[in-house]
């Protein structure tokens, strides 16, 4: 039997930073997979001082709820920004841009919090900062780095229900 237990001193994480990103980079870790929970998502997150994990968007299909563990940032979340610390909790509902979020660390030390979620799965978000979308599944199995299946793109590169069909 696995341990229901996870000690996140002794979690392994592995690097997101897209390239030689200067703005986005984190390591991560998903805990809900060791934890045996189907219906709950939970990710650990560190961001190094001055970037962020992910870009600014919005679930359509999933809550989400951060607790912030270490050190302190900005959580962007609608059209507001907060100051947040260890110890705070931040929602995101699942809505449009009025719900877009983003944790940013700007404060001289480590970032680390968790990440909650439900598990509605297939997701879609929506990123109003570059007008984009994205339709995410998650495959099943071990590998959470290589397990999505994504689509972004932007409205106007959309093509109609009917296109490409026989009449």
């Amino acid at each position: 039997m696995t341990s229901p237990i996870v000690r996140l001193a002794e979690v392994e994480t592995f690097n997101s930073t897209p390239g030689n990103s200067q703005r986005f980079g984190a390591d991560l870790a998903p805990l809900g997979p060791q934890l045996k929970l189907d219906g709950i998502g939970c990710m650990y997150i560190e961001v190094e001082p001055g970037k962020r994990a992910f870009p600014f968007h919005s679930h359509l299909g999933n809550d989400e709820l951060f607790v912030v563990l270490e050190g302190t940032g900005v959580y962007r979340y609608g059209d507001q920004e907060y100051e947040i610390a260890a110890g705070d909790l931040c929602a995101a509902p699942r809505g449009g841009p009025g719900t877009a979020h983003q944790i940013i660390n700007r404060g001289a030390d480590k970032l680390k919090y968790l990440a909650i979620s439900t598990k509605q799965d297939p997701d879609i978000c929506e990123y109003p900062d570059s007008d984009k979308f994205a339709a995410i599944a998650i495959r099943p199995g071990p590998d959470f780095a290589n397990a999505h299946m994504r689509f972004v793109g932007r409205a106007e590169s959309a093509v109609s229900y009917f296109d490409g069909e026989e009449f």
